[in-house]
């Protein structure tokens, strides 16, 4: 095993325990706690999507004029992706697609390049957090955190097995550093979690099969804004997160995965598959 390869573990994993803590805290108080904190992320993934598509102003007077300007708009567009999915549990059902759509519409007259682009990825993003929401407050909590620890299990398997076996690249053009292996390890590492669900929580064996098929939208997630970055030109989607760059960095398998948990629960009962 090469030091190389593993030289950020101590810094992400450092990272990775505060934000489990805080993540863990919020799920457990579930409500306008978990709530809250899915806004927030979204928020900051709409700030840094923004902030990406956005070149640098030279200095000057009118360079700072605009560079102030886009600050304006990038919060402006946080505030209200992040205020909407807080909100969208507060309102009428027919309200919710409405008010979670206001960031992109919003960022149709805000966004001066590529603003299809943003639009697009500003409704997924409200969407996805409101799934979160949805998860906790109506399936429960066992639901939501059998979903961060598919996910979670997807990323660490796919790291530890990338880095160590190697191996033929997924998608090399978009992303250099993810292999088959790696993607494959998520997908088994995916299954046992909802196998240990039905083995010890007493879930549904169809369980197993939603939890690969979550792993897989989670790893699309990632190559997606991979995608993302390349065009922009960026390592990072930002530096937010010491070890993991920014939140889209870190939540973009979250964010495919509970937009993937959207349509597959119009098909499959998943309180059911719980015992619910």
């Amino acid at each position: 095993m090469s030091a190389g390869r593993f030289g950020d573990l101590g810094v992400r994993v450092a990272s990775g325990a505060a934000m489990a803590l805080v993540g863990l805290g919020a799920v457990w108080a579930g409500g306008a706690w978990f709530a809250a904190l899915c806004g927030l992320v979204v928020g900051a993934a709409l700030w840094e999507m923004f902030a990406m598509q956005t070149p640098a102003r030279d200095g000057g007077r009118d360079g700072a004029r605009d560079g102030g300007r886009n600050r304006a708009r990038g919060g402006a567009l946080a505030a209200l992706g992040g205020g909407a999915v807080f909100a969208a549990g507060l309102v009428p059902a027919a309200a919710v697609v409405p008010l979670l759509l206001l960031p992109a519409l919003l960022s149709l007259a805000l966004v001066r390049a590529g603003r299809r682009r943003f639009a697009g990825f500003a409704a997924l993003v409200a969407l996805a957090g409101f799934g979160l929401v949805h998860l906790r407050a109506d399936i429960g909590l066992a639901a939501m955190l059998w979903l961060a620890l598919v996910v979670v299990a997807t990323d660490v398997a796919g790291y530890f097995a990338g880095r160590a076996l190697g191996g033929p690249k997924l998608w090399p053009r978009v992303s250099p550093k993810k292999t088959w292996s790696g993607t494959v390890a998520g997908w088994l590492a995916a299954g046992a979690v909802g196998a240990g669900f039905v083995a010890w929580g007493g879930a549904g064996a169809g369980l197993i099969g939603v939890s690969v098929a979550l792993s897989m939208a989670a790893q699309v997630g990632d190559v997606s804004e991979s995608a993302i970055k390349r065009r922009a030109g960026v390592k990072d989607s930002s530096a937010l997160i010491p070890g993991h760059g920014g939140v889209m960095d870190r939540f973009d398998g979250m964010f495919g995965a509970a937009l993937a948990l959207l349509v597959i629960e119009r098909a499959v009962a998943l309180p059911a598959l719980f015992g619910g």
